[in-house]
């Protein structure tokens, strides 16, 4: 699973993906401060299953605090993005290249309505941010009509001369696109949609194309809206606006610059913080300057009074549990811990509708091959191979040799 950090430059995207992952990225006030594709580990947070067998987690990977479990995620922030992308002006090619992998996207807008259509400065509330979100919408979808229109021509001239080519199309075109990760249900989906002629595929023009990638982008590219800069006061106007103008997206106010303070306060011993968390607490008020306290108040009357979080966490939980569906499945035998002690050492990451079957395969090819069955240890109950698994489950996999 790879999650796209995108948006235009000065939103506050390089700092958004900092926040999430403490990386040492290059954040500056200029257009195409981020040169080169930032790859960082973020992490979502669930409440981990050490609290229900009321045990200590360490796990092998992440973190966990106070019972909530912080599982990576592979996160990619790349350049930044100005209109006509699609056609090479910016740095667009790279960028579109660069997320052509991710599974689901996060935007970040200025949602001060302070940075101009072209990354730059302006008066905060001079400039709608619905217009980021359109342009992003735009690029995306001329971008993937232009790899759709490569080599059409000739493709649907094949396809035409094929015997029964109406019942192949489908997997033809997911063939065909196959660069685009689509598949056969998701081709079947947008052309019954759309109601195209499927005897004469040819007489597919330009419009009945573009109207195949819009939809190809909106199935393919899963995308929810950070609203950055919620705590300047035109913000949090400008965010219902948005969610009015696009009821489809999920849309999050945040604040960026907010959770990397406290993250670097937590990291430096000064406060206690658990990112999503709706408070924090100061540690060492003496070793606070008078800017740090100022800084700390602000957050904590301007953010979390009002917001309860700072969004931050709450944007990377709902683009993975929400947006893909994921699930978290925690792999231990009956007494939690494997042969050097480790408690609950792994969780990991699954599509929904994963089975116990899917789930030993992700463990080790072995253990899916030699499946006998597997056990639900919180229920204490034996499960199949075709059961399907649940957020949080706690599984055991018996296999053959």
């Amino acid at each position: 699973m790879l999650v796209g950090v995108v948006g235009k430059a000065n939103v506050g995207k390089s700092t958004f993906f900092k926040a999430l992952t403490l990386a040492n990225v290059q954040i500056e006030n200029y257009p195409f401060a981020t040169i080169k594709p930032n790859h960082g580990m973020g992490y979502v947070r669930l409440e981990c299953a050490d609290k229900f067998f009321n045990v200590q987690c360490n796990p092998r990977e992440g973190y966990c605090i106070k019972h909530n479990r912080f599982v990576p995620v592979d996160l990619i922030d790349v350049a930044g993005l100005v209109p006509g992308a699609y056609e090479g002006k910016g740095m667009g090619n790279q960028f579109l290249d660069d997320l052509r992998q991710a599974d689901v996207l996060i935007h970040v807008v200025d949602a001060s309505g302070g940075t101009n259509e072209l990354g730059e400065p302006v008066t905060p509330g001079s400039y709608d941010p619905c217009n980021d979100i359109r342009f992003l919408e735009i690029e995306l979808d001329m971008w993937y009509l232009r790899l759709i229109k490569k080599g059409w021509d000739r493709f649907a001239r094949a396809v035409q001369q094929e015997k029964d080519h109406k019942e192949k199309i489908v997997k033809d075109i997911a063939k065909h696109l196959s660069g685009l990760k689509v598949n056969e249900e998701i081709i079947e989906d947008v052309l019954s949609k759309l109601d195209l002629d499927r005897n004469n595929i040819s007489s597919w023009g330009e419009e009945d194309l573009k109207k195949i990638a819009i939809e190809l982008r909106k199935k393919t590219k899963k995308m929810i809206i950070a609203a950055n800069k919620i705590d300047v006061p035109v913000a949090k106007e400008n965010l219902e606006k948005m969610k009015k103008e696009f009821p489809n997206y999920l849309i999050i106010g945040c604040s960026a610059e907010s959770e990397l303070a406290l993250k670097e306060a937590s990291k430096n011993g000064l406060v206690e913080y658990t990112p999503g968390d709706k408070d924090f607490k100061i540690l060492e008020q003496e070793k606070l300057n008078e800017k740090q306290k100022n800084a700390l108040n602000f957050i904590k009357k301007n953010i979390l009074d009002v917001f309860e979080n700072t969004g931050v966490q709450q944007i990377i939980n709902s683009a993975v549990f929400d947006l893909l569906k994921y699930i978290a499945v925690f792999p231990v035998g009956v007494k939690l811990s494997d042969s050097d002690g480790n408690i609950l050492h792994d969780c990991f990451l699954m599509p929904q509708k994963t089975t116990a079957l899917d789930f030993a395969y992700r463990l080790h090819t072995d253990f899916g091959n030699n499946f006998i069955k597997a056990i639900d240890v919180k229920k204490r109950i034996t499960i199949g191979k075709e059961h399907p698994l649940e957020n949080r489950d706690v599984i055991e996999i018996i296999s053959g040799k």
